[in-house]
């Protein structure tokens, strides 16, 4: 007999007592592996949602501006000649970052204003597949969103102001475009205006590929989303790009609470399941007093019947630890299936993982062991035989 070979026949001589602790210890683990993929999965899909709800960051030209007063009375501030970015050379500059995996959406804006019906209207012009994908919460009462480059997309206040409806031509610059569709309100800036293709809008007002500025979804729970404004500045030196921290604030809090709620449960499933091992463990420490005290008369120091508790909570935790890992990916994958939730990332199966988290559940086992480990090397040999 050896340190290694105790520790094993120990375990196979109570199959089922061992059986039942490696199933405890094993779906504790299995619940964690579990929570952990899918939180990961649920909050990178929850992030992916939230930003569809808009832009996070915003780009747009240095802007200068003039305060005006005369006699001491003053007349506010004055915006000189507007300038425009370029939206081909802005989009390549945002996507040539180093963190450019964590831009969602880029979605350019051209902006002018205009005169129906003796009423002054903002006009913006948008790439409709970016506009879409940026504000999935967008809704039409009246109509459809613009398939044709000809078609206008009006806001709830605007079509109301000016007596819109769907179907209507309108002349815009000149040009005369059919109302595709009535925007549902949305309690934003979109409903005080006329949205229609960019390309189009740009060709009306003679100014080919420009941009009044550029809302961008970024994800950022990988990374910091100031990680990300500064190499979007260090790419646009000559464009100001500032942070919506508000709406960051908004979407990160809703992740981190779905992270966080995850956490939670698996510390209270591993404080659990530690507890388990703890007691089994302190019982076969009463149970093998006998045993004990036999080693001990043999000449088996205290360090090694200490040594051989632990060596047998080491096996049970690495066996529950590969177990429980490749259970909990299953079980993870199934999860995700019922939730519909599968989509975009899975669980993917990882030796790293799978070996630190052996690693891990060894360590938290053996950890749980170390006082029934001491209980059973305190024994002394000769109480332990004269009690039986």
């Amino acid at each position: 007999m050896n340190l290694l070979t105790i520790p094993l026949r120990n375990i196979r001589r109570r199959p089922l007592k061992t059986g039942l602790l490696l199933l405890v210890f094993s779906l504790g683990v299995m619940s964690i592996v579990t929570l952990s993929q899918v939180s990961r999965v649920v909050g990178h899909n929850l992030e992916q949602q939230l930003n569809s709800f808009g832009a996070n960051i915003m780009v747009s030209p240095h802007r200068e501006k003039l305060s005006v007063s005369y006699g001491g009375f003053h007349l506010g501030e004055m915006l000189l000649e507007p300038e425009y970015l370029q939206e081909a050379a802005t989009k390549v500059a945002i996507e040539s970052i180093g963190l450019r995996e964590r831009i969602s959406t880029v979605a350019p804006k051209l902006v002018t204003m205009v005169r129906l019906k003796e009423q002054a209207v903002a006009l913006v012009g948008v790439r409709w597949d970016q506009e879409l994908r940026l504000k999935s919460y967008w809704g039409t009462t009246s109509g459809r969103f613009p398939r044709e480059r000809d078609e206008l997309l009006v806001g709830a206040r605007a079509a109301t102001a000016l007596g819109l409806s769907q179907g209507d031509r309108l002349a815009v610059l000149g040009r005369e475009l059919v109302i595709g569709g009535i925007l549902s309100e949305t309690g934003s800036d979109d409903d005080s205006v006329l949205l229609m293709d960019l390309g189009l809008l740009q060709e009306l007002m003679e100014r080919p590929g420009a941009a009044s500025f550029v809302e961008v979804a970024a994800l950022c729970s990988g990374c910091p989303i100031e990680d990300i404004v500064a190499q979007l500045r260090e790419s646009l030196p000559a464009a100001e790009v500032t942070a919506l921290q508000q709406v960051v604030n908004q979407r990160m809090a809703s992740v981190r609470f779905v992270q966080r709620l995850a956490l939670s449960i698996s510390v209270i499933i591993l404080v659990t399941a530690s507890a388990m091992i703890g007691l089994s463990m302190l019982s076969a420490v009463n149970e093998r007093r006998c045993d004990i005290g036999i080693l001990r008369s043999l000449g088996y120091a205290r360090s090694r019947i200490f040594l051989i508790f632990c060596l047998e909570a080491a096996l049970l935790g690495a066996m529950a630890g590969c177990g429980g890992y490749l259970t909990g990916l299953l079980a993870a994958d199934r999860a995700l299936g019922l939730l519909s939730l599968a989509e975009g990332l899975t669980p993917q199966f990882d030796p790293g993982q799978l070996v630190l988290s052996s690693l891990a559940f060894t360590a938290i086992a053996v950890i749980a062991a170390l006082y029934p480990a001491w209980q059973g090397a305190r024994i002394e040999p000769a109480a332990a035989l004269t009690q039986f």
